[in-house]
């Protein structure tokens, strides 16, 4: 097992900015998960973990086959910088990105679409509410967190292994499935109808919106219908990620 000592090594400098520069991620296609649960889960996705990373005080469960893991140990001063929680388990791992084919893109059938969801936490719940509702993508659109935000890959606990994640242009998406005969569900206030008015669909793509704003008007012109949760209380609105949960369990075949 290789052991760094330096905050000075270039790997170290390369992780903290993976853990906090939302420029670096994107450039190196590249990011770190905390914590011996999402670590679980990367390893159970073939070719997705570059580096285990181990605090020096930390001991691994024993059932973990690290035999083809580069497995590096780091002091506890370098361990604290890399984490980003107050209880840090001393355990990490450096991941890389997925990239999907065409061919893989051609078969989904079953779509989240979030435009502009800027809390970290929403987006996160909303990736983990769509893995285990059995969709086939994320789709995040401009002026969305960051999925490999380290707040969001809390939030997720592990979706991000299990569900295709993609940001892109949503009009292009909305396009892209309107060509293959898929219905888009918009949600909205304004001609809006009722939710109870969604019939389950073997396909869909369902787009939800940003927290004060909601789905952006272009995007609804390509909507097939709009529908909205009544509100029967006197809150004002619906956390977006628990309306996602609703809309997408509506949505699905049972």
């Amino acid at each position: 097992m290789k052991r760094i000592e330096s905050a000075q090594n270039g790997l170290v400098k390369h992780w903290k900015k993976l853990a906090t520069s939302k420029k670096d991620r994107d450039k190196s296609n590249e990011y770190i998960v905390e914590g011996f649960h999402l670590i679980e889960e990367a390893m159970k996705e073939k070719g997705s973990l570059l580096h285990l990373i181990i605090r020096e005080d930390v001991q691994l469960p024993i059932d973990w086959d690290v035999s083809n893991i580069v497995t590096i140990e780091v002091t506890r001063a370098i361990a604290k910088e890399l984490s980003e929680t107050e209880q840090s388990q001393g355990v990490f791992a450096h991941c890389k990105q997925f990239t999907y084919s065409e061919e893989k893109i051609e078969g989904w059938r079953k779509y989240l679409f979030i435009d502009s969801v800027q809390d970290p936490g929403n987006v996160g719940t909303m990736i983990r509410t769509a893995d285990a509702a059995g969709l086939d993508a994320v789709i995040l659109g401009k002026g969305s967190a960051d999925p490999y935000n380290p707040k969001t890959i809390r939030s997720a606990q592990g979706s991000h292994f299990h569900i295709p994640i993609v940001k892109g242009d949503l009009m292009e998406w909305c396009g892209r499935v309107k060509s293959k005969k898929i219905p888009v569900v918009g949600t909205g206030l304004k001609q809006a109808e009722n939710y109870h008015s969604i019939k389950r669909c073997e396909q869909f793509a369902l787009i939800v919106g940003n927290e004060g704003s909601g789905v952006a008007s272009e995007l609804l012109e390509q909507t097939d219908k709009v529908v909205k949760i009544p509100l029967h209380g006197k809150a004002e609105s619906l956390n977006v990620a628990v309306a996602t949960g609703i809309l997408l369990y509506t949505l699905i075949e049972p």
